[in-house]
């Protein structure tokens, strides 16, 4: 049986809807507490680009939407041709900040690696991992899981903040 029967043959899949083709999986969410240290660790640690921040005061809170993008001129400048943009984009990283979490030393999101387990972790493909890694422990960056932990020794995780897990691994070693 071919790769693509076996796929096909698992339970509670479907074959694709034509409705759905032009569908795009554009971002995926996490609360932070403190949104300074957030997108210092997004932006400088792994390189993503701040495209569009929205305040709703009112509500307190602010949604912070970063990419990862090679060329950051590509990014239309203007609104609304801004965020038709970033909504065609794929893995799109939206993070939230409830005004005033910052500042309450008591205060943690739930990671989802610990009891009750639910979400686990997001994933950035770099093209030399081992490269990575070595500068992540120059950043003093928080590891999970280092390549030489383990038997995986070709995928390591690293922690934000809030403490969610970013798995970084480099394509061509899982092959």
């Amino acid at each position: 049986m071919s790769l693509q029967e076996q796929i096909n043959a698992t339970p509670g899949v479907a074959a694709r809807d034509a409705a759905t083709h032009g569908f795009v999986f554009n971002h995926t969410m996490l609360r932070v507490k403190d949104i300074a240290k957030s997108l210092d660790f997004y932006t400088r640690v792994l390189g993503f680009t701040l495209v569009r921040r929205r305040d709703f005061d009112e509500a307190k809170f602010s949604l912070y939407f970063l990419v990862l993008v090679d060329d950051p001129s590509q990014i239309p400048a203007e609104e609304p041709a801004r965020g038709q943009w970033l909504l065609s984009q794929r893995g799109v990283l939206e993070l939230t900040h409830n005004h005033g979490t910052e500042s309450d030393a008591e205060f943690r999101y739930h990671d989802g690696n610990a009891e009750p387990r639910g979400f686990g972790h997001i994933c950035v493909s770099v093209p030399d991992v081992e490269a990575a890694c070595a500068r992540f422990e120059q950043l003093g960056v928080a590891f999970q899981k280092r390549l030489t932990d383990g038997r995986m020794k070709d995928i390591a995780f690293i922690k934000d903040p809030d403490g969610y897990w970013v798995e970084i691994l480099q394509p061509t070693a899982r092959v």
